[in-house]
Formats: C-alpha cells, sequence, structure tokens
C-alpha cells in the first residue's frame, strides 16, 4: 500500500552541478523520483529569511509524494539523496546548506523512533513550511490538532499580525 507524505524542500547555497538553490530544488524533485517516490504535486518555490546564523535566504517548497516505505525507511532515502547533493552531517545547526529535506506529515499519522517525528514538531509554526502544505494539500489535517493546513495557516498569519 502506498502512503503518502509532505517533503518540505530548502536550499540556500548554489550547487557545482544544479545551480541556485531554486534550481537545486528542482533537481531534488528529480532526485525524489529517482529513488523510487511517485510525485503528486509539487508546491512553487518561495524565498525567505533564514533562521539561525546564516544569512543567506532560502528557497522553499513542499512535495506530496507517494511510496511504500515507512516514515524511517523514507528518511534514510531523504538522507541518501542531501548526501548525494554535498550535505555534510554534523557541524552548526541552521548552517547554509545546499539541500535540506524534511518530513513534515505522513498518512499514517504521528510517529516517534529516534531521530524521527512526523509530524515535524515545527511546522505548525513556519510559514515558509505552512503556506505550501496549504498550496498543495489545503485539507491534509494534522494528526495532533486535528486542523486542516489552510487552518493551521490562518491561525498563524493571525498571531503574526497581533501588536
Amino acid at each position: 500500500m502506498a502512503l503518502r507524505y509532505v517533503l518540505a524542500l530548502g536550499s540556500n547555497a548554489p550547487h557545482h552541478r544544479h545551480g541556485p538553490p531554486a534550481r537545486v530544488l528542482d533537481a531534488a524533485v528529480a532526485a525524489l523520483e529517482k529513488e523510487g517516490m511517485k510525485v503528486r504535486a509539487v508546491s512553487r518555490w518561495r524565498q525567505s529569511a533564514p533562521l539561525g546564523p546564516s544569512r543567506r535566504r532560502y528557497a522553499n517548497g513542499v512535495v506530496l509524494v507517494k511510496s511504500k516505505l515507512d516514515p524511517a525507511a523514507l528518511l534514510d532515502r531523504v538522507k541518501r539523496i542531501e548526501a548525494h547533493f554535498g550535505r555534510r552531517t554534523g557541524g552548526q545547526p541552521w548552517s547554509s546548506r545546499v539541500l535540506d529535506i524534511d518530513l513534515v506529515l505522513w498518512s499514517g499519522g504521528a510517529w516517534y523512533s529516534p531521530g524521527l517525528v512526523v509530524p515535524h514538531p515545527a511546522w505548525r509554526d513556519r510559514d515558509f513550511v505552512l503556506e505550501p502544505v496549504a498550496e498543495i494539500a489545503p485539507q491534509w489535517r494534522d494528526p495532533l490538532t486535528g486542523l486542516t493546513a489552510r487552518h493551521l495557516l490562518h491561525r498563524l498569519r493571525k498571531a503574526a499580525s497581533r501588536p
């Protein structure tokens, strides 16, 4: 049985072969397909300010994929893709990176294992994740709150507009 996943993609450093961050994300979508994931929807890429010490703006977006892999196995595939794009393990958190792929949601609800928590713990607080999720999967419900992506985005924007 194929499972559905929402993956968040981000890049704020150019790749020697693929070019600037938005093109890195295009290449990452192709790499997901090559690794056996069926890409069903891709949000438009957005620019966002970096979190943490990096000074470069990010290109961000999300993809909806289908896979027969459970979340832990899918994470292994995603980490292989990141490594292929030059991502190094360790180092300073939130530093510049060519490619970052996070498992945000999956059709099985919540998942907890060493090194992986789904839904992503911060996805409800990040407009650069919520906005593209609401674009391609507006009715997807957060398994912990029961709220749709569209509703969560509305709440986040409302909270941000308060003085």
